[in-house]
């Protein structure tokens, strides 16, 4: 264990463990031989629907309250879960947000800047600027901008990169995830083989691999690809893997290989679903009963289904996949599912 809750300071926004249920239907009708379970992120919090950018920020807050910050900024697309999340969490600690939405994601829905996450931000009272950028998951100048431009108005901005990634603290998250895992592993009398986990900007899986890096599961972390730009993800992902295993004080060094990401379902652009997207969205959904997005974890289900079926996880094997959120998402894609 790496007691990463009891080590740093954390501001609970979450209800607690998220549960690991059993996807019995959906494991039987793969073929029986490989048991999936998930950890439901997505219901992590009551915040705007939390998701697993909130279990992040819970070590990212305690640092903008000693700094006395009054406004939280970051950056997303127009349907980012990070930025709802950051203006729920805004929201429940009474400071203001503001949020740029870049349009990263080339997908013309009628409704696309008008519902789902970008929605929930608005009624939150986040300020929202749009800006007309193609998709990066680098710093980008128009988040700068934000955070020079609240400055000079005089406040006091706490600066958050997109997805809560490239920040000192934002691999601290899913290293405590990890430690989560054992404890429900223990308590469940299992162990599990495989965590399946969706990757873009990085940190979700940076901290995963820290933290399983503590029982020898590093490379039992499966990132799945969906930003599209996999050398840059991969880099992110290593960089703050690294990052956090010295902040942690790892007794493991994080190597390239480390890293595994598997770039094969990115297709046919970030945010953009394919039609096997698709069909790994509608069968979580009726199988299971669970919703997926067609940003994020849609794209790590259907890896997960495709790696089991082609037999990538040896039979018997148990595979956690992390249910990270961001359905809300899939109401910017209404047309597509009007039909279920």
């Amino acid at each position: 264990m790496l007691d990463i809750a009891k080590r740093f300071p954390r501001h609970p926004l979450t209800f607690g463990p998220t549960p690991i249920e059993k996807l019995s239907r959906l494991s039987d009708h793969l073929g029986g031989g490989v048991e999936l379970y998930a950890k439901r992120e997505d219901c992590n919090s009551g915040l705007a629907f939390g998701g697993n950018k909130v279990r992040k920020l819970e070590y990212l807050v305690p640092d903008a309250i000693a700094r006395n910050c009054d406004t939280l900024v970051t950056i997303g697309g127009v349907q980012s879960n990070h930025t709802r999340q950051v203006a729920a969490v805004a929201a429940k600690l009474g400071m203001k947000c503001r949020l740029v939405q870049e349009s990263w994601v080339p997908f013309n829905d009628a409704v696309y800047d008008r519902v789902g996450n970008i929605l929930m931000s608005r009624v939150m009272g986040a300020e929202i600027e749009l800006v007309d950028e193609d998709f990066d998951i680098g710093i980008r100048e128009s988040w700068q901008h934000a955070l020079d431009d609240v400055t000079a108005k005089g406040g006091k901005p706490y600066a958050i990169p997109a997805g809560a990634s490239d920040h000192p603290l934002g691999g601290l998250g899913f290293a405590a995830f990890a430690d989560e895992v054992r404890v429900q592993e223990a308590e469940m009398g299992i162990r599990f083989d495989y965590i399946v986990v969706c990757s873009v900007t990085g940190s979700t899986q940076a901290g995963m691999i820290v933290g399983f890096a503590a029982d020898g599961r590093a490379r039992q972390v499966i990132g799945i690809d969906a930003s599209a730009e996999p050398d840059k993800t991969r880099a992110h992902v290593l960089r703050i893997a690294q990052q956090t295993a010295d902040l942690v004080g790892l007794q493991h060094t994080v190597t390239a290989d480390d890293v595994v990401l598997n770039t094969d379902y990115a297709y046919p652009a970030y945010g953009v679903p394919s039609d096997e997207t698709n069909d790994a969205i509608r069968l979580a959904a009726r199988t299971e009963g669970m919703m997926t997005d067609p940003v994020y974890e849609g794209k790590s289900m259907q890896g997960m289904i495709d790696l089991v079926r082609t037999g990538f996880f040896p039979a018997g094997s148990k595979v956690l996949y992390a249910h990270l959120g961001g359905v809300p998402a899939i109401n910017g894609y209404s047309y597509l599912y009007r039909n279920g």
